[in-house]
């Protein structure tokens, strides 16, 4: 936003005449310059010590501080709240919400001095909410002890005591007593009964029962706070109030409240897993259906020479356990799949090819136009390595009757099938089986094969054909390396018309200049004759 208020900014002084001004004061545009990015960066610093730090965990925290770009902050921003949303297929985050509240709340009742969010109680009210039960005392004055902090009559500081029923990961029973002694509005969190007594200093005032008749001095009150009022006492005392007790309970209340959805926990844990993560590779690929539905087609690859292959009976596999949850912009949850990848099966002789291979999976999801991220959680059975991947994309919205095609998807393989005959839906793309090349990194002489589906060509009306040209241009660093022109006469290309749904496919091998080292980018642009309309999809390779 920031920079997209400078943008306007800018513009605004060029439109009035300011250039000669901008270009003699260079160094006050670079301070500025400077200045938007310090601005930038105080958003996310603001967020983990001001909005969120009573809540986030250490773990949390140093990964957050680990992360390089501002698009790794947004995306760890909106998992830190996802994982605390008790119900992530309503559009609303009420977790976020509440705690929004909370933070209202607080600085408006507990403000004295300093904004109410950073009081004593208005932490344990943002952290943990509404107390069960509230005893407030807030002008102090005299006061008849109960019989667990040793009876007898004194007068007190303003003070207040919190009970909560229960509380995730401290307890049941929890009572907090926050005491003003300087009676400026600002109460912190007692951790002796003693704090809130205005007397404890007053030589023979405010004494306790057992002082009153001489069974224990108030000079131990004093010089050991919270040790239970000296060595003699009338009545007992509860469990919660002995000192250990206490001190645990304060520290206790200093730890950031437990995540309730273990099931997303995972996503917090993986930074501490670098030295036992399991790479893999995810693409996105969009395929029309109509105005409102596009099939996405996630494929996910691992390389075998990152999986653990298990030997048994002479025959060696593996396995990885795959859960992916697509999540809607608004935090509906569209779907979710799970399912498991299994390599070849390879012997003794065969394991080291085998070993150089890889295994891809596919899993096609109808979704509407609009913005998504996908969570994939890949788990190598035997190893127990965990590779996770946050993935956001688009779903394209296609128009009607407009000149559109599908993602221009690099293949590992393209086959043409028998939709009869088909039992695997997986990689079938009309009557093609097209295996994706995720990685998209090629070796001299292996073929870059292309694959792309064309909607709504116009027709010829004189052959009832759509009239296209079709050329496949590949350039690196913005120079032209190769160009082709469709004809469908030296066997590597393919046009298949069916219905208003066009293929196109072409093998290009990595010969030449196009096998030199460096990253390309492979265009195909395809012109309808008949409407005057080009489109011209584009991916990007590596040639290794």
């Amino acid at each position: 936003m920031l920079r997209k208020i400078f943008g306007i900014a800018l513009i605004a002084a060029l439109a009035a005449g300011a250039l000669p001004a901008l270009a003699q004061d260079k160094p006050n545009k670079n301070k500025n310059e400077r200045k938007q990015k310090d601005e930038l960066k105080s958003v996310y610093k603001n967020w983990i010590d001001q909005d969120v730090p009573y809540i986030i965990t250490d773990q949390e925290r140093k990964a957050f501080k680990a992360l390089k770009t501002d698009e790794e902050r947004d995306q760890f921003i909106e998992q830190f709240w996802l994982r605390r949303d008790p119900d992530p297929d309503t559009p609303e985050n009420e977790y976020r919400e509440e705690y929004q509240r909370r933070i209202q709340y607080a600085n408006e009742k507990f403000p004295s001095g300093i904004p109410g969010w950073k009081t004593d109680r208005g932490r344990i009210y943002i952290m943990f909410g509404k107390p069960d039960q509230i005893e407030s005392h807030p002008a102090g004055g005299p006061y008849e002890r109960p019989s667990y902090e040793g009876g007898g009559s004194t007068s007190t500081f303003p003070f207040e005591v919190w009970w909560y029923r229960h509380i995730d990961g401290i307890g049941s029973d929890i009572e907090i007593e926050f005491v003003d002694p300087s009676g400026s509005g600002e109460y912190r969190i007692a951790r002796s009964p003693d704090e809130k007594d205005a007397l404890l200093y007053v030589p023979n005032a405010g004494l306790t029962l057992a002082e009153q008749l001489g069974l224990s001095d108030k000079a131990d009150r004093i010089g050991h706070p919270g040790y239970g009022y000296g060595g003699g006492r009338i009545f007992g005392t509860r469990v919660k109030d002995q000192q250990f007790e206490r001190l645990s309970l304060y520290a206790d209340l200093q730890r950031p409240p437990q995540i309730k959805f273990p099931d997303l926990q995972v996503k917090a844990d993986l930074p501490e897993l670098a030295t036992d993560i399991l790479p893999f590779s995810v693409r996105t690929d969009f395929l029309r259906i109509s105005t409102e539905s596009v099939a996405t087609a996630f494929t996910m690859q691992f390389d075998h020479t990152d999986l653990a292959m298990k030997n048994v009976g002479g025959i060696y596999a593996g396995s990885v356990n795959i859960y992916a949850r697509i999540t809607s912009l608004a935090g509906r949850r569209p779907a979710q799949f799970e399912d498991t990848v299994s390599t070849g099966r390879f012997t003794d002789d065969t394991l080291a090819i085998g070993q150089t291979q890889r295994s891809i999976y596919q899993k096609r999801v109808v979704l509407p136009p609009g913005r998504y991220k996908i969570d994939v959680v890949a788990r190598d059975i035997i190893s127990g390595k965990t590779g996770l991947m946050h993935h956001s994309f688009e779903v394209p919205r296609y128009q009607e009757k407009q000149l559109a095609t599908s993602t221009l998807i690099l293949a590992a393989s393209i086959e043409p099938i028998d939709s009869r005959t088909v039992s695997d839906p997986q990689f079938v793309l009309g009557r093609y089986k097209v295996k994706p090349f995720v990685s998209a990194i090629y070796k001299p002489g292996q073929n870059l094969a292309t694959f792309v589906q064309i909607y709504d060509a116009e027709m010829d009306q004189a052959t009832l054909q759509p009239a296209l040209k079709v050329e496949y241009i590949v350039t690196k660093g913005g120079q032209e390396i190769l160009h082709i022109v469709e004809d469908g006469k030296d066997g590597k290309g393919i046009i298949d018309l069916r219905g208003q749904q066009l293929t196109l496919a072409r093998a290009i091998p990595v010969t030449g200049k196009l096998a030199e080292p460096g990253t390309y980018v492979v265009t195909v642009k395809v012109t309808d004759l008949v409407a005057q309309k080009t489109v011209t999809p584009k991916a990007e390779f590596t040639v290794r």
